[in-house]
C-alpha cells in the first residue's frame, strides 16, 4: 500500500534511512537522522513538497519516497529521494512509490524531477533508469566526508 507520510510514521522511517545510512554506498547521506530533523527536512519545511510511503499488508515499512525543492535546481523542477528496506528491493516498491509521485508532479504542473545519485551506487542508479530518468549533468570529483571520492550522477524525469 502506498500512501502519504505523516508525523505518526517518522520514527520507523528514521529506523529504516539510519539502518542504510549505516550500511553505507546506496546514499549520500552521512550522519544519522534524529526525528526531529527528519520531520523536518522531509515532511514540515517549506522545501518538503510530499512524502509516500509504502507498507506491506501487516503494516511493516517497506520504504519511502521525498520529494521537495532543492536549491539550485530551475524553475518548475523538484527533487526526489527514495528509500527502500533492503528485504524489499526488487519487489516494485520502488515502482510503486514512483507511480505516486509521478502523478502527484503531473497534477502540480512540474517540469522535471531531479534525482542525484552517488556515482557508485549501481543499484540506485539502476533504479531511476528504470523509472525512465536520463543522465543530464555529473560531479566525477563529490567527496563524502571522510575524503573518498565516489563522485555523483544527477539524472532528469521531464513531466512536460
Amino acid at each position: 500500500m502506498i500512501r502519504p507520510a505523516a508525523l505518526t510514521d517518522v520514527p520507523a522511517m528514521v529506523i529504516l534511512l539510519n539502518r542504510i545510512i549505516a550500511k553505507g554506498g546506496t546514499t549520500a547521506h552521512e550522519v544519522p537522522y534524529t526525528e526531529d530533523k527528519f520531520a523536518q527536512t522531509y515532511l514540515t519545511d517549506d522545501s518538503a513538497i510530499a512524502c509516500f510511503l509504502a507498507e506491506a499488508d501487516d503494516t511493516r515499512l517497506l520504504g519511502f519516497q521525498v520529494l521537495g525543492y532543492w536549491p539550485g535546481l530551475p524553475q518548475g523542477w523538484v527533487d526526489i529521494g527514495t528509500f527502500v528496506a533492503e528485504h524489499a528491493r526488487g519487489t516494485g516498491t520502488g515502482a510503486a512509490l514512483f507511480a505516486a509521485t509521478k502523478a502527484l508532479t503531473t497534477v502540480r504542473g512540474d517540469v522535471a524531477i531531479n534525482a542525484t545519485i552517488r556515482a557508485d551506487n549501481a543499484l540506485g542508479l539502476a533504479y531511476y533508469d528504470k523509472c525512465g530518468f536520463r543522465d543530464y549533468a555529473a560531479d566525477p570529483d563529490y567527496r563524502l566526508s571522510d575524503g573518498r571520492q565516489v563522485g555523483r550522477i544527477s539524472k532528469r524525469f521531464d513531466l512536460v
